[in-house]
């Protein structure tokens, strides 16, 4: 594939195929993205890959702590204070995908069971848990970012669908419990991967992007 190919047929899948991804393809994806930028060399990603009965109980566990215990919010501030135009570009996201899943707005119980998906990787055979060491700064958290998107950019090129999972810097003591992240390491995100289930309706979704010059602001350019 050439490299625009990948960047427009990227996306993110929320509903996977139970076919398996083998380890070494998962470690050979992992070993590409490694060669992400970072900035001195610094190399702030960490990663926790989860599969079969492993990936099984952080799912069953994560559930259940959201369920029967308090919600302790997430360890970092993630969104920031939200205004325009960034509020109407996330809700118009939100309709979209849950006009395509056939959820009203307000439905509560169908909300909650379309989000706890999240922490089931939206069945995705493989979920890959990101962390960084809490004293590191923010150019780290770009780092981080960089390696993410190299990696799934790569499975793509192999043919792998990707969701990038914020959703998993909630609940956080349950996944810090069961794949023993040390407690000076943030829990920042997950990934899920696999192969996207086409018949799927959410995976209809295309994100909208905006026009360039509604974010480029050209300067000594005639």
């Amino acid at each position: 594939m050439q490299f625009d190919d990948v960047l427009r047929a990227r996306r993110s899948v929320r509903a996977f195929k139970p076919d398996p991804v083998p380890y070494e393809v998962v470690a050979e994806l992992l070993t590409t993205a490694a060669r992400a930028p970072s900035g001195t060399n610094v190399q702030p990603w960490k990663v926790h890959v989860v599969g079969g009965e492993a990936r099984r109980r952080l799912e069953a566990e994560v559930l259940a702590h959201r369920e029967t215990e308090p919600d302790t919010g997430p360890e970092f501030e993630r969104n920031g204070k939200r205004k325009e135009p960034y509020i109407s570009r996330m809700r118009k996201l939100g309709k979209d995908m849950y006009t395509l899943l056939g959820i009203p707005k307000g439905d509560q119980a169908a909300n909650w069971a379309q989000w706890s998906r999240n922490y089931k990787f939206f069945d995705a055979p493989v979920g890959l848990i990101f962390t960084m060491d809490k004293d590191l700064g923010r150019m780290s958290y770009l780092d981080l970012g960089l390696f993410i998107q190299t990696f799934m950019l790569a499975a793509k090129v192999k043919g792998l669908d990707t969701c990038a999972q914020g959703a998993w810097n909630a609940y956080w003591p349950a996944t810090r419990r069961v794949l023993n992240v040390p407690d000076d390491d943030y829990i920042v995100c997950g990934v899920a991967l696999g192969y996207a289930d086409e018949t799927a309706p959410v995976n209809q979704l295309v994100s909208e992007r905006e026009p360039l010059e509604n974010f480029a602001t050209f300067h000594g350019f005639e």
